[in-house]
C-alpha cells in the first residue's frame, strides 16, 4: 500500500505539469483581451442568481484587492453592473450585462476551441480517460464523490466481463484477503454463463460513473423454474447511495416478471451488508459449508427465496 509520502512527488510533478498548461490557456485568453482569472469571474457571475464580491473571494480564493480591480474594469467596459442589497446596504449583488453575457459566450467558445485541439489528436479511449481521471481527482480531493452521476444499464457489452472480474478481484483482495485462485474462480463462472448467455431468461444490470463500471448483479435462468442472481457488487466508493439496494430490486422485479417461481444465491459470510439486503428481501439461509480454497478460511452459504 502506498503511504501518503510516496504519492507527493507524484502530485507534485502532475501540478507543475498542469500549472503549464494553465499558463497555455490564460495566455491565449490574454490574447483575446482577457485572462483565465477574468472568465472564472464572468462565468460564475452568470452562473449565481445572487453573485457576490465576498462569494468570489472565497470560491476563486482571489485577493479582495487584485478582485476589486478585476469588477471595476468589468464595469468600465460595460460588462457588469452591481445592485445593492436590500438586506444590508452595504453589500451588492453582482450581474453581467447583455454585453457581459455576450463576451462570456464568445470566451467559453475560446476556451472549448483550445481545449479541443489539445486532445483532438487523441484517440477516443484517451479522451474518455483524460475525463474520468479529472473527475475523480475533483471528486476525491473536494470530498463531493456523492454528486457522481450513477448510470444502470443491461446491455452486455464487450469489455463489460473483464472489467467485473478486476472489480471482484480488487475488492475480495482487498476486503476479505481472498487470492488470485478465487478470481480464476470468477472468470470462470463467468466463461460457463456466457457460453449458454440469453438475453431472454438472463440479465444483467451494470452501474455505471465517467465510463468506468462500479457495480452489478445479474439473473441467471436454471431449469425447474428457478433463477440463480449473480456477480453482485458495488465498489467501496459508491456504497451508501442506495444502489445496492436498486440493483436488488431490479434483479427481483425482473425473476417475477420472467415468471421464475424460486431464486437462489450463493454467498459468503463475510458479506454482511449484502446479506443483510437479501434477508430483507425475503431469501433463507439453506446451506452452508466450509472452504479454504481461495486463500483464507470462510463459510459458502446458500440462500433461496420463493416467489
Amino acid at each position: 500500500m502506498n503511504s501518503p509520502t510516496s504519492i507527493i512527488p507524484i502530485i507534485r510533478r502532475f501540478n507543475r505539469y498542469y500549472t503549464k498548461v494553465l499558463g497555455l490557456l490564460d495566455k491565449n485568453l490574454l490574447d483575446s483581451e482577457f485572462s483565465l482569472s477574468e472568465v472564472r469571474v464572468l462565468y460564475e457571475i452568470g452562473q449565481s442568481k445572487e453573485c457576490k464580491a465576498s462569494m468570489l473571494i472565497e470560491q476563486l480564493g482571489l485577493d479582495p484587492g487584485y478582485l476589486s480591480r478585476m469588477l471595476k474594469r468589468f464595469e468600465k467596459l460595460g460588462l457588469t453592473y452591481r445592485v445593492q442589497s436590500k438586506e444590508d446596504g452595504r453589500a451588492s449583488f453582482l450581474y453581467l450585462t447583455d454585453l457581459g453575457e455576450e463576451t462570456l459566450a464568445h470566451m467559453n467558445e475560446l476556451s472549448d476551441e483550445q481545449i479541443s485541439n489539445m486532445i483532438i489528436e487523441l484517440p477516443e479511449q484517451s479522451r474518455l480517460s483524460i475525463a474520468k481521471s479529472m473527475t475523480t481527482i475533483q471528486n476525491k480531493l473536494s470530498g463531493n464523490s456523492e454528486e457522481r452521476t450513477i448510470e444502470v444499464r443491461t446491455e452486455l457489452r464487450p469489455g463489460d466481463v473483464g472489467a467485473l472480474i478486476h472489480l471482484h478481484g480488487w475488492v475480495y483482495a482487498k476486503e476479505c484477503g481472498y487470492n488470485h485462485i478465487f478470481e480464476g474462480y470468477v472468470c470462470k463462472t463467468f466463461y460457463d454463463v456466457l457460453q449458454t448467455y440469453n438475453p431472454d431468461k438472463d440479465r444483467f444490470w451494470l452501474a455505471e460513473t465517467d465510463n468506468e463500471i462500479v457495480g452489478s448483479i445479474a439473473v441467471i435462468g436454471h431449469p425447474g423454474n428457478r433463477a440463480q442472481i449473480r456477480w453482485f457488487i458495488l465498489h467501496p466508493d459508491c456504497r451508501g447511495m442506495g444502489i445496492g439496494k436498486k440493483l436488488i430490486h431490479e434483479a427481483i422485479a425482473y425473476c417475477k416478471e420472467k415468471g421464475y417461481s424460486n431464486v437462489f444465491l450463493e454467498t459468503t459470510e463475510d458479506q454482511k451488508t449484502a446479506i443483510t439486503m437479501y434477508t430483507k428481501q425475503g431469501f433463507v439461509k439453506t446451506k452452508e459449508q466450509e472452504n479454504e480454497a481461495w486463500g483464507v478460511l470462510h463459510i459458502e452459504q446458500t440462500y433461496e427465496l420463493k416467489l
